[in-house]
């Protein structure tokens, strides 16, 4: 017996491989290279058109490397001509086995609340103004694009929060949240009242504007402008940060990203406060209501290009080290 094994099989074997590359060269068969990520899912800031050119050139490029590419339908609608198939985000997550968002950190939040159900990793292209989530330059987008299908990429784990918020005289709401739940009063120029406890034990009482309880990722937006301290992205840590309290001594905390947070708001004819979910999604709030926030059991997959560093986008955004 030779390497091949038996000699028939192996010339069956030539034979077909053959004929398979007569089909290639004849334009029949599409040449699949040895990618990581064979299905993508594109996905666009909704409702701008500016990402098209970028969207199209995304696909251009992916299609050279052999990919199978399905559009976000309100995406497609943004191109003027493409012959890509549309799906819903649901069945990218299901179909996909890589998604690449083309806009800013928001577009990413909305997606990654859909797409944590399916355990699929997601990849930015910054077209916004910031970007700590989204760090593909559209400049250096082909290059970056080819070394993370050649296996070139580093995957990052962020934790989400789950918010529910239990009411008195009706069933409970909820959302995920990506980067932050905020407890804040809602149009009226008056604080509100809010008692919390962390695992079961009284935290405190405090009048305030509202409270912002975030993940480790939202650490360098509401809660960073709230006076609350940059955490690095994968420490497991949950940080509560007050909005202007009505006394002096009230600080940001950290506590363990496995803690139960429970939010009272305490009964007040002049309270009127609102849950808002990385300020995209609310919920409705009344004197009395609670709100329960936990980690989800779900984890964001981030793929980011090789030799990733943290520090240095934090350098460049936040412009440390500059000299006016």
């Amino acid at each position: 017996m030779g390497l091949f094994g038996n000699r028939n099989k192996s010339n069956s074997f030539f034979n077909r491989l053959s004929i398979l590359y007569g089909k290639c060269k004849q334009g029949n068969v599409k040449i699949t290279m040895n990618n990581c990520f064979n299905k993508i899912g594109l996905i666009g800031k909704y409702g701008n058109p500016q990402v098209a050119e970028t969207v199209h050139e995304l696909g251009m490029l992916l299609q050279k490397r052999g990919c199978d590419i399905m559009l976000e339908h309100a995406t497609g609608q943004l191109l003027s001509t493409q012959d890509l198939p549309c799906a819903s985000l649901d069945e990218i997550g299901r179909n996909c086995d890589l998604t690449i968002i083309v806009g800013g950190d928001g577009t990413l939040l909305a997606v990654a609340r859909t797409l944590v159900e399916y355990d699929i990793p997601i990849l930015g292209v910054n077209l916004g103004r910031l970007g700590f989530l989204v760090d593909i330059s559209p400049d250096d987008m082909e290059e970056r694009i080819n070394e993370i299908l050649d296996g070139e990429y580093e995957e990052e784990h962020r934790i989400l929060l789950n918010a529910e918020v239990q009411h008195k005289d009706s069933p409970p709401s909820e959302s995920d949240a990506f980067n932050d739940v905020v407890v804040h009063k809602w149009e009226v120029a008056r604080m509100i009242e809010t008692e919390t406890w962390v695992n079961g034990r009284f935290l405190n009482s405090m009048r305030s504007d509202g409270l912002i309880v975030s993940t480790p990722t939202g650490s360098t937006a509401y809660a960073l402008s709230g006076g609350g301290p940059i955490i690095e992205p994968g420490v497991n840590a949950i940080l509560i940060v007050p909005i202007c309290p009505h006394s002096m001594s009230y600080r940001p905390i950290v506590v363990s990203g496995d803690s139960e947070i429970e939010i009272l708001v305490k009964e007040n004819m002049h309270s009127h406060a609102q849950v808002t979910c990385d300020g995209q999604i609310n919920l409705g709030l009344v004197s009395g209501d609670k709100i329960l926030i936990r980690k989800k059991d779900k984890y964001i997959r981030l793929i980011h290009p090789r030799q990733h560093n943290h520090f240095e986008i934090l350098r460049a955004k936040m412009h440390w080290g500059e000299h006016s």
